[in-house]
């Protein structure tokens, strides 16, 4: 592997010694962590969930816990609060105020009193990462960001996964991806391989049956 792979971290290393660290338990996010614990100082990273509590997501962030000596924030991805307000696979509830993903990074600021976040996306993940990454670079200064990965290709990144022993979901071995959405494909991966956590997806989503009957009958997201 590549030494220069490491040059981009190696300098944001040298601009702060505290950074956040989005964890999603995905391929890139796990190899983010890894780096950021290896060369920050202090390394604060959070976990945002679509349903709270799911027990193959809880294995894997209390692995990555116990790994690194670091205490994981969970905290609701912004998407559930659209999906709150407009009755997503639920009742709605006009009273719920819509968050975006700009609330939570200054949320997450304010509480920790760390400036830059370091995310695992990457230059060849689409071409609007693409198009960002060209722009600004391994570094956002504008919007205190970090790219570790950024021009990693996704065999380097399961190099270094396989190399550095790390972990990987049971969510990420089976679709490629983490769970992150309500599409009939991943509820149907979860109420196939974790049904007592699909039954905590439905006590929060309780209508999320059509989801996975919708992908059953048709194959559609």
């Amino acid at each position: 592997m590549s030494n220069v792979l490491f040059d981009s971290i190696k300098t944001q290393a040298k601009i702060t010694d505290t950074v956040l660290v989005a964890f999603s338990g995905g391929k890139d996010s796990v190899v983010t962590l890894d780096l950021c614990c290896r060369y920050f100082r202090k390394v604060i990273p959070f976990f945002m969930y679509i349903a709270p509590g799911l027990s193959f997501q809880e294995q894997l962030l209390t692995w990555y816990e116990n790994k690194y000596g670091v205490k994981i924030i969970r905290l609701p991805h912004f998407d559930t609060s659209s999906f709150m307000r407009y009755g997503t696979f639920r009742n709605y509830d006009l009273e719920v105020p819509i968050i975006s993903i700009t609330d939570i990074y200054n949320y997450l600021r304010e509480e920790t009193g760390a400036v830059w976040i370091a995310a695992g996306e990457r230059i060849n993940d689409s071409i609007v990462r693409r198009a960002m990454i060209k722009r600004t670079g391994s570094i956002d200064r504008k919007r205190g960001r970090f790219y570790p990965v950024a021009y990693w290709t996704k065999r380097e990144i399961y190099d270094y996964i396989k190399y550095k022993k790390l972990k990987l979901g049971q969510d990420s071995k089976s679709m490629g991806f983490s769970f992150k959405s309500l599409e009939g494909r991943e509820l149907s991966m979860v109420k196939e391989r974790f049904p007592e956590d699909y039954e905590r997806i439905l006590r929060v989503y309780p209508f999320a049956g059509a989801s996975v009957e919708r992908y059953v009958r048709y194959g559609e997201k």
